[in-house]
């Protein structure tokens, strides 16, 4: 029987992800597998914890990679959190915003939203009224709407929440490890990622977060938390302690690409990471709009890694993405939504985010248009 992992070519991925796997994270989860119980092993967790909260800018103790993808991660922070009736406020501007209302509402939850025109940002006045109407246990927000490209503004609605017992939960699934997250500064309470957009691990792992008093909120729960896989009441027992407790088997090796590509970007310097993103972004808008082709968000709340551009008049949406992906072995993504078929998606995350990338697609672009 042909096998088909022989005939996989590289393609350099500048979609709204996986974003491109740097060589050393792939030889790191080659490294020979360990038991998830070996004491070695443990060390390595350890270490991965300490990365995170480094990274996150926190000193939450409850601070871990959850064996799934970044859906899993939401689901994850929801799923603890939420009991039959609680209050839940969602501010939705893009796919993610919706899928956490999805989330909170299959879970029994009294969800609110509060919903904004995709390719625009959360508009902090209109949270502060909303507030001001009624208490929520929870109110959630996407850092980065990797359907549209908009940044939300975070730190500024961590601050109309300060003193309240409402928890903050952000989806920071494009975000980490692209821009500064100041989890304990903003006054962030729950948060989740993935590792396959500006971590630059390939996908299977969510790093997620709780505060103190999230990990009482769970504490205090008088129902069981309904998913068994993801009861962090029972997770938290294998990841702390002296004395670690079987949970379910860890993707050891995944734990091992997640430590490496963390050890990259603490070796690169956090403030260079950022830069780096931020500085390939502009060189990527300023070629776009050489081409004729213009952005979609306004800069002040532009993303420097999810780059949504209008699509020209009479280039053909799928042929294009196709030409680029059959001639030239770049993927870039396709719109979402109310926006499918107007924009493209262009990725510049993590190991992708390179002078290189950006000018390699520019130049397939020239030549497709």
């Amino acid at each position: 029987m042909k096998n088909l992992l022989n005939h996989i070519e590289e393609i350099t991925l500048m979609g709204p992800g996986p974003s491109c796997v740097d060589t050393s994270v792939l030889n790191a989860m080659a490294t020979p597998t360990l038991g998830h119980l070996d004491p070695f092993f443990i060390q390595i967790m350890d270490s991965i914890k300490e990365r995170l909260q480094l990274l996150l800018h926190t000193e939450n103790k409850l601070t871990i990679p959850v064996s799934g993808t970044g859906s899993a991660g939401m689901e994850t922070c929801f799923v603890n959190l939420i009991e039959k009736g609680d209050p839940v406020l969602v501010l939705i501007n893009g796919v993610f915003g919706m899928r956490m209302q999805d989330v909170a509402t299959r879970l029994g939850a009294a969800v609110d939203t509060l919903e904004f025109e995709w390719g625009t940002p959360v508009t902090v006045a209109a949270v502060r009224e909303k507030l001001a109407e009624k208490s929520y246990k929870i109110v959630a927000v996407v850092h980065a709407e990797t359907s549209t490209g908009v940044k939300n503004p975070v730190p500024d609605i961590g601050q109309l929440l300060k003193g309240s017992n409402t928890l903050f939960l952000v989806d920071a699934v494009t975000s980490f490890g692209g821009m500064e997250i100041r989890m304990d500064d903003w006054g962030i309470d729950v948060l989740y990622s993935g590792t396959q957009k500006c971590l630059s691990c390939p996908p299977g792992l969510a790093p997620v977060s709780f505060s103190d008093r999230a990990v009482a909120a769970v504490k205090a729960r008088k129902t069981k938390v309904p998913n068994w896989y993801l009861d962090l009441t029972m997770i938290i027992n294998y990841w702390e302690g002296a004395t670690r407790a079987y949970h379910h088997t860890a993707p050891v090796n995944m734990l091992y690409g997640l430590y490496q590509a963390l050890q990259l970007i603490l070796e690169e310097g956090e403030t260079s990471v950022c830069q780096r993103h931020l500085d390939n972004h502009l060189r990527l808008v300023d070629g776009l709009k050489a081409l004729g082709i213009d952005m979609l968000v306004a800069p002040d709340c532009r993303l420097p890694m999810l780059n949504s551009v209008h699509i020209p008049e009479n280039a053909e949406d799928a042929k294009v993405r196709s030409a680029l992906l059959r001639e030239h072995k770049i993927e870039i993504g396709a719109g979402l939504g109310p926006l499918a078929g107007k924009i493209w998606r262009i990725g510049l995350m993590g190991h992708t985010a390179r002078p290189e990338n950006v000018d390699r697609l520019l130049a397939a672009l020239k030549t497709v248009l």
